[in-house]
């Protein structure tokens, strides 16, 4: 009995230095906080141009249902991560081993998450790099041109300092009013034809511009871990203050992802960049700006997206092979994980080809269907239909 107490103890002590389960005092405003960090990013930089190859129609159609269907998704996570009395499934591959079975659950959820986000730190290593370099070229026209390669180099420096502390909030919208602000109507002779030569190039672009949306919708791969964060009794359960901050991150998603996917495409039409910030040039002074702020948000991102990654690293290293936590056990893997992301970064810096790929790849089962089994799984909601419809 002793023994089993000692070993209670022991894995208490574990989960406190998890950064996922060390802290249960989040509010409400904190998931509000983390679910718009971790949705509005890169992702909506690249609305325009996926616009661009869909037309208006289409575009428009499929940017509102991407909203309201992840919106759904977003809240079946949520309503499932208490669904057992007595237990909180504080990591989406716990929830998958509930639904699926313990090694079938593993099998399933974890490689798309890590991809999901490993990839996504890789592209905000490529936006906060371009970002700087757009900046630079900005703030100072005439300097001698310097290679995205470093700039990338300048952006991982942060992430080798506060890859070690705990992550923080970082929103702005500031593109949005850059976006506005450049012109106040459309370009001389813009085209909203489709981009593409060919009717396999434009249909090749319109499921990359799928990619792309899904992309910009990432938040379920951590919003279990965001959850974990917010604290829970049977009489106030983490469900209710988490679908609060839930909705009202929506209601800043769409505050930024309709007008600027709809003005940038307006004002530049098919000639819009797969980010939009590389498209705007007037007025200096505020692309830079934007171009700053694009920054700090992508800083905070990374490390919503990270802290997952060094959880289940973590936890492998101390549960499985028995590791003692350390800070240096930390620091060594997180220094590690910086440096794949941001060489991986330097080797494949191309923005627009890599929210494509990894946002139909791997975020789309996360975000949009991979809920929806669970949800049936787990629930097993009855047929609505007549027994003899």
């Amino acid at each position: 009995m002793a023994q089993i107490e000692r070993g209670k103890t022991a894995e208490r002590a574990i989960d406190a230095w998890l950064p996922i389960t060390a802290s249960r005092t989040a509010k409400w405003w904190h998931s509000a906080f983390h679910n718009v960090t971790a949705m509005v990013g890169a992702g909506v930089l690249s609305l325009p141009y996926a616009i661009s190859n869909m037309g208006w129609g289409p575009g428009v159609v499929i940017l509102i249902l991407s909203w309201s269907i992840t919106l759904f998704t977003l809240w079946q996570m949520v309503e499932l991560h208490e669904s057992v009395p007595g237990k909180r499934f504080d990591r989406y591959h716990e929830l998958g081993q509930y639904a699926f079975g313990h090694k079938l659950g593993l099998y399933i959820v974890v490689p798309q998450q890590v991809v999901v986000e490993v990839s996504t730190c890789i592209i905000y290593m490529v936006t906060g790099g371009k970002s700087l370099k757009k900046f630079h070229e900005l703030v100072c026209p005439d300097c001698h041109e310097i290679r995205l390669t470093y700039f990338i180099l300048i952006f991982a420096s942060v992430h080798f300092v506060l890859s070690h502390l705990p992550n923080f909030h970082s929103i702005t919208i500031i593109s949005l009013a850059a976006a506005v602000m450049s012109l106040l109507g459309p370009r001389p002779n813009v085209s909203y034809e489709l981009r593409g030569r060919s009717t396999s190039a434009n249909v090749l672009n319109f499921f990359g511009a799928l990619g792309d949306i899904a992309f910009a919708y990432a938040g379920h791969n951590v919003v279990l871990e965001i959850q974990a964060t917010i604290p829970s009794t049977p009489e106030q359960p983490s469900t209710k203050p988490m679908w609060k901050g839930v909705v009202f991150a929506y209601i800043i998603v769409a505050i930024c992802y309709l007008p600027i996917s709809l003005v940038c495409y307006y004002i530049f039409g098919n000639s819009v960049d797969d980010n939009v910030l590389l498209t705007l040039q007037k007025p200096t002074w505020l692309i830079a700006s934007a171009n700053v702020f694009v920054l700090v948000h992508v800083i905070g991102s990374y490390q919503v997206y990270a802290m997952p990654v060094f959880d289940m690293m973590e936890t492998f290293l101390v549960k499985k092979m028995k590791f003692s936590p350390s800070f240096l056990l930390r620091f060594t893997t997180r220094t590690l994980y910086v440096a794949i992301t941001m060489f991986l970064g330097m080797t494949f810096p191309f923005f627009g080809g890599l929210l494509g790929f990894f946002g139909g790849f791997a975020l789309a089962p996360t975000t949009y269907y991979l809920p929806c089994i669970i949800w049936l799984i787990i629930r097993k909601p009855e047929n609505l239909a007549s027994p003899g419809g």
